[in-house]
């Protein structure tokens, strides 16, 4: 377990947290107008972000083409973040020892927002360690800066992939108030890039399931039909498919794709994969009497929201960061997506 503590004192600052994988191109950085959203992490976890985050930000035009394809961005963006890398997160419940700056909490309509700079101090010393995000429509976060803060405490043990399907617990694609999970609108907005990327301009063909039912109206939207055309499926642990493109999970603590032997890899959070792999399509049969071992009921499912929509903010990022958008039917699909945000 780890912990962190002041760079100024030592205070401990963090509950004892175990190191979990944060996919920033996913949800870290998602916004979405539904009011109140979850913490991004489970309580006792954190996650680090290798990319620079927050201020000071920088404008495109300020940016030459060899310095943002050395950041791994090869689309244009309205602008860019230039504060350091490795910033930590956690979830709010699993803070300790600060207290808010009132001059900068920058509360908006619903919460704080963060856009000011820092906006917890150290109660010891008095040293600005983090800031805390809460606005609506935004994940609950505290994001303590990578450089006012120390870590203590060994590396965790990594689950293996043969445990991944029994350690880590699928999320469902609708929530309880019955919307769509805005973690499987950002997850599906980060893999259809990727989709695009891989197919190289091939129509993608999919059976009837869930699956289908995120990706397919947007990808046959996107990709042309015609003769030419290639398959997706699911692969991982516990799991094979001949398709040529595969939808593959991310390790949950190293953020590592799934190693597939061969063909093209997609990844996909490993709570979102796990879901679609344990899917289950088989029809439902006639019981009589006690429901035997293994034979489900015949309840109808639940009603689904109205039509799934990639969320096209996690998009637009994710595309912009591979470098096949270069491509000039890729680079069209983005700026037609980049001009509506």
């Amino acid at each position: 377990m780890t912990v962190f503590t002041c760079g100024g004192c030592d205070n401990a600052l963090t509950a004892p947290v175990s190191q979990v994988a944060l996919p920033p191109l996913v949800h870290a950085y998602q916004g979405c107008e539904r009011g109140w959203i979850a913490p991004l992490l489970e309580p006792g976890t954190f996650a680090v972000d290798p990319e620079p985050a927050g201020p000071p930000w920088r404008a495109w035009e300020e940016i030459d083409t060899a310095e943002a394809e050395a950041r791994g961005i090869y689309a244009p963006t309205s602008y860019l973040p230039d504060g350091p890398s490795g910033a930590i997160c956690i979830a709010p419940g699993d803070i300790r020892g600060t207290v808010l700056i009132p001059e900068r909490c920058d509360a908006s309509c619903w919460g704080l927002y963060g856009a000011d700079g820092p906006n917890l101090v150290c109660t010891q010393c008095g040293h600005a360690v983090a800031t805390r995000v809460d606005h609506c429509g935004h994940w609950q976060v505290i994001w303590l800066d990578p450089r006012a803060v120390h870590r203590t405490g060994g590396d965790d043990d990594v689950i293996g992939w043969e445990e991944l399907r029994q350690a880590v617990e699928p999320v469902p694609p609708v929530e309880p108030s019955g919307r769509w999970s805005p973690l499987w609108e950002a997850a599906a907005g980060a893999a259809l890039a990727h989709l695009l990327a891989v197919s190289e301009g091939h129509r993608v063909i999919m059976p009837d399931g869930p699956i289908a039912q995120v990706f397919r109206q947007t990808l046959d939207v996107l990709l042309p039909s015609g003769p030419s055309s290639w398959t997706l499926g699911l692969d991982g642990p516990g799991l094979s498919t001949d398709a040529d493109i595969a939808l593959v999970p991310q390790h949950p603590q190293t953020a590592e794709t799934w190693p597939r032997g061969t063909g093209a890899a997609v990844p996909l959070p490993a709570e979102v994969w796990t879901h679609l792999a344990a899917h289950d399509d088989r029809r439902l049969l006639l019981a009589i009497g006690s429901l035997p071992y293994g034979v489900r009921r015949d309840d109808p499912p639940p009603p689904l929201p109205d039509q799934f929509r990639p969320d096209e903010r996690v998009f637009i990022h994710t595309l912009a960061r591979l470098p096949a958008v270069r491509q000039p039917w890729l680079r069209a699909i983005h700026e037609r997506f980049a001009r509506t945000h």
